[in-house]
């Protein structure tokens, strides 16, 4: 029965075959992988291999563990300079650095993510939608007029995993009709047009209230609803 690394030298050697299974996908690909390939890119034998992993299938549960606490790991240092950005710019740069760790070491990121998806295999991408929720509340904190927006815990929820699903499907096509920076540009567009539109709303209701009000109608009135 596989062991749970506890020593800083066991730990370090999980840490270096999961490293090493995102090596060996990129090279040989998802069903060329084997348990072999892997510790022979970690420099360890495939017994000590065996010490820490039953099978590849707990190889691959560790990378996705991996893969989705490294994006959480891209996420959270940059709130502090994304909330003070207007929407658009602010997740323009988000998108930017996720592309970036995509692209780093050979794109082995990359790689893993699009044979994940192309492979249906599932991917818990919770922490990633509660690093996000985390950024969103951080960032109506300093722009306190989004608080006015409608459906806002709705919206967030859409817009998140609405987000994320776009982007993967993105990234599971070899050959997408776009590129990614396009595609961040349509996401950071269609979220700053719907703030704006939905702001001005909000702000000619409430134009509208405080009229009827000063005419001495109730504003909450259903007569006096929009057409």
């Amino acid at each position: 029965m596989p062991r749970k690394p506890r020593q800083s030298r066991a730990i370090a050697t999980v840490d270096a075959i999961v490293e090493a299974g995102f090596i060996s996908l990129a090279r040989h690909g998802p069903t060329g992988t084997t348990t072999r390939h892997i510790a022979e890119i970690a420099g360890i034998s495939v017994g000590s291999l065996y010490e820490y992993f039953a099978n590849k299938e707990e190889i691959h549960a560790a990378m996705n563990r991996h893969f989705v606490a490294a994006i959480v790991g891209v996420i959270r240092p940059l709130i502090p300079r994304l909330v003070r950005m207007e929407i658009e710019p602010a997740i323009i740069a988000l998108a930017a650095a996720f592309g970036d760790f995509l692209t780093r070491n050979d794109e082995r990121y990359l790689k893993y993510g699009r044979a994940t998806i192309a492979a249906h295999q599932a991917m818990d991408f919770g922490a990633v939608s509660a690093a996000l929720t985390e950024l969103l509340l951080q960032y109506v904190m300093q722009h306190p007029a989004l608080t006015r927006l409608p459906d806002l815990a709705v919206m967030n929820h859409i817009f998140i995993q609405g987000g994320i699903f776009v982007v993967l499907k993105h990234l599971s096509d070899p050959d997408p009709p776009f590129g990614y920076d396009a595609l961040a540009q349509g996401l950071a567009r269609m979220v700053a047009h719907y703030v704006t539109i939905e702001l001005q709303r909000a702000d000619k209701a409430r134009i509208e209230e405080a009229r009827i009000e000063e005419e001495g109608g109730d504003p909450h009135d259903p007569a006096h609803a929009p057409l």
